[in-house]
């Protein structure tokens, strides 16, 4: 069993930055090879944001946080953090911390096993 808690949502300003972080414990963690931040906005799909594999090797972004968001993690992915700059009012939504057993081969892939409960993040005009 793994366990993934999100924490960092909050309120910011448009143009402001946060940083998530994103906690895994559980006895079978070791199998996990890659961890992704994905979003769901209010009346949307939960779409894929981020992704980081064990070695920080494969790393990948989806096309609209790009240059504004960056992911990183310790070797073993025990904590993985993304870090939001520039945000934009479009950003508001909750964000969640996923984990799966195989390496990510390329960005906007959804199919985690284990998820966390989500934090908020909402940007202000």
């Amino acid at each position: 069993q793994v366990q993934l808690v999100e924490s960092g949502g909050g309120l910011v300003q448009a143009g402001g930055s946060l940083r998530l972080s994103c906690t895994a414990s559980g006895r079978t963690f070791i199998s996990q090879y890659t961890v992704g931040w994905f979003r769901q906005a209010p009346g949307r799909e939960r779409e894929f944001v981020a992704s980081i594999s064990r070695s920080g090797g494969s790393i990948y972004y989806a096309d609209s946080v790009k240059g504004r968001f960056t992911i990183s993690g310790d070797n073993l992915l025990n904590t993985v953090s993304l870090q939001m700059n520039s945000l934009k009012l479009e950003d508001t939504a909750v964000y969640y911390c996923a984990s799966k057993s195989t390496l990510a081969t390329r960005a906007y892939e959804v199919d985690f096993d284990s998820w966390g409960q989500g934090t908020q993040v909402t940007v202000s005009s």
